[in-house]
């Protein structure tokens, strides 16, 4: 079993979201709270002769609204989104920037897709006339590295600039790896989250699988269909806790430990028994037991298999007990890569303002999942929030688990 590794305390100062429910902390949050819907018809792509046409677009993203540094027109919409994620994230913690680009600061993004939306645009101009239709500046957007170089480039870092591609589990990778950085001391300031772009590819890939709904995701209902893509940026800023505390930062949460394994089981089928060890790791990472787990931000996709196997992987891990299990794709979709940033934007919030962000279109919690399963429906529930457990599980069995808590 793993330890806690001695090293620097690290915690969390800001916070950046760009998502389909709001761009900015507090829109993301007021609207999570509230259980608002961020589901629409697709727009960035002609869904003509696709029987399901939704999906979680942001579609009041404009990029110089947020950036200052870097020119939109260069940069593919992923890595804009993770950019504009963690220029929000530095406003929020009230950093100066100057600051920041001086310092042993990087970032860590990441990703499913890459830049899908440039690879999108790029076949649609290969279909014209090959290889001479072609945008060399396109081209130039495409590859998935310039996501995390988009974040450097506009907060002028000069540290790491790493995308991860561990698909949906890829941001509790960056964050988990960040949080090493930091608390070793190679670092001493970073961004870390994801990005991803809806996009057509994702869209027939996950149709194709039978694993996509028609309407509305619903995790942990009776009825749930399977996912719907989403797209969107989220960010978080790292800091040493003494740096926070000198600097008299507010201070969300602290990251108190990460864990990543992979059983390559399957291709697209979970195995609770990786996923209950992974959590296990993971506690004993961050120094705590499942009875002071307050809150688990669940994977839940909402397809039948994966509620299933996550719920029964939690049961393995926490006995009867069982914390509010809750999913927040029911509201953003599946944001691919960025998914389990905007999860762990949302614990931070939850353990800052005391509440239990919650799973919405749940209208009965399918009994088959077992008794004292608690998914907020609805709407969010007032609740003191100490520690909490954020899930990131990818295809391939790519699980990462990574624990926030409140400092003390």
């Amino acid at each position: 079993m793993p330890e806690r590794r001695p090293g620097r305390r690290v915690v969390i100062t800001g916070l950046g979201a760009v998502s389909s429910v709001g761009i900015g902390v507090a829109d993301f949050t007021a609207a999570i709270r509230a259980g608002a819907s961020g589901i629409s018809p697709i727009r960035s792509f002609d869904t003509t002769g696709f029987p399901y046409v939704r999906g979680g677009e942001v579609h009041d993203f404009e990029p110089r609204d947020i950036l200052r540094a870097i020119r939109p027109e260069q940069w593919g919409r992923s890595g804009l989104l993770a950019a504009a994620a963690s220029r929000l994230a530095v406003e929020d913690a009230a950093l100066d920037p100057g600051l920041l680009s001086r310092s042993r600061a990087g970032s860590v993004m990441g990703t499913t897709s890459g830049e899908s939306a440039v690879l999108q645009d790029l076949s649609e101009q290969w279909v014209g006339d090959g290889l001479k239709s072609i945008d060399p500046g396109l081209v130039a957007q495409l590859p998935a590295g310039r996501i995390a170089a988009a974040v450097n480039s506009e907060l002028g870092l000069t540290g790491d600039a790493l995308t991860i591609p561990t698909a949906c589990s890829a941001s509790n990778y960056a964050l988990g790896h960040a949080f090493d950085l930091v608390r070793s001391g190679e670092a001493d300031l970073m961004l870390a989250g994801g990005a991803d772009a809806v996009n057509r590819l994702t869209h027939a890939g996950f149709y194709q699988l039978g694993a996509m709904a028609e309407e509305v995701p619903r995790p942990f209902d009776t009825h749930r269909e399977g996912i719907l893509a989403g797209e969107g940026g989220a960010a978080l800023l790292l800091e040493p806790l003494d740096h926070a505390l000198a600097r008299g930062a507010r201070i969300y949460a602290e990251v108190l430990g990460s864990w990543a394994n992979c059983d390559a089981h399957h291709m697209v089928h979970p195995d609770s028994a990786s996923i209950a060890q992974c959590i296990r790791d993971a506690h004993a990472a961050a120094g705590v037991t499942p009875d002071q787990i307050d809150y688990v931000c669940a994977h839940g996709t909402g397809t039948p298999t994966n509620d299933a196997t996550e719920v029964q992987a939690v049961r393995e891990v926490f006995g009867d007990r069982l914390p509010p299990v809750s999913s927040i794709k029911s509201m953003i979709g599946h944001t691919m890569g960025a998914a389990s940033g905007f999860g762990a934007v949302i614990c931070c919030k939850a353990i800052e303002e005391g509440f239990l962000p919650p799973t919405a279109n749940v209208v009965e919690v399918d009994p088959a999942l077992g008794p004292g399963l608690d998914p907020v429906p609805g709407t969010a529930r007032e609740a003191r929030v100490d520690i909490v457990q954020n899930h990131g599980f990818a295809f391939g069995g790519n699980n990462v688990i990574t624990i926030l808590g409140r400092v003390s």
